[in-house]
């Protein structure tokens, strides 16, 4: 059995509190050394990140990826736009489904999956206020009781 290691970089919290999340996605992501030593000290954020389908092809739009502090003449744009790795048969699967039935493609988070750089694709789709505010009182509610219980273990 093959030992796989994770290192997560950065997280879209945006995204899980504005979407539901249908469907999880692996996606490899086409970076430049300068972009990829940035990220590994940190300097990624994604969220106002989303993703669209070209031509067939999948691109990351409006993550920003700081530039990289030895970098210099080397580095890129932040916010360019950056290309995702995937099978032709999964992206035409979910430009289907993002075209008929309105879904949206959100980053959900990077990570490294033994030294490669990967990004969790989401196939979400859009909450309404009172959804978030229902997830919110739940939230609060679950805080509530872990705080109750541990008090009660405490005495």
């Amino acid at each position: 059995m093959t030992d796989v290691s994770f290192k997560e970089v950065a997280r879209n919290k945006k995204a899980f509190h504005d979407y539901f999340v249908i469907e999880k996605m692996e996606a490899g992501i086409e970076l430049f050394g300068t972009e990829v030593k940035s990220i590994r000290q940190g300097g990624v954020n994604l969220k106002e990140s989303w993703c669209s389908i070209v031509d067939g092809e999948l691109f990351l739009n409006g993550m920003h990826v700081s530039p990289y502090r030895e970098g210099n003449i080397f580095n890129k744009d932040p916010l360019r736009v950056k290309k995702l790795l995937m099978h032709k048969k999964e992206i035409a699967r979910l430009f289907g489904k993002v075209k008929q039935q309105g879904y949206s493609l959100i980053p959900l988070s990077i990570y490294f999956k033994n030294s490669i750089l990967k990004v969790q694709v989401g196939l979400c789709k859009g909450k309404k206020l009172y959804d978030k505010r229902n997830d919110m009182a739940e939230r609060s509610a679950k805080r509530n009781i872990e705080r109750a219980l541990k008090e009660a273990n405490r005495n």
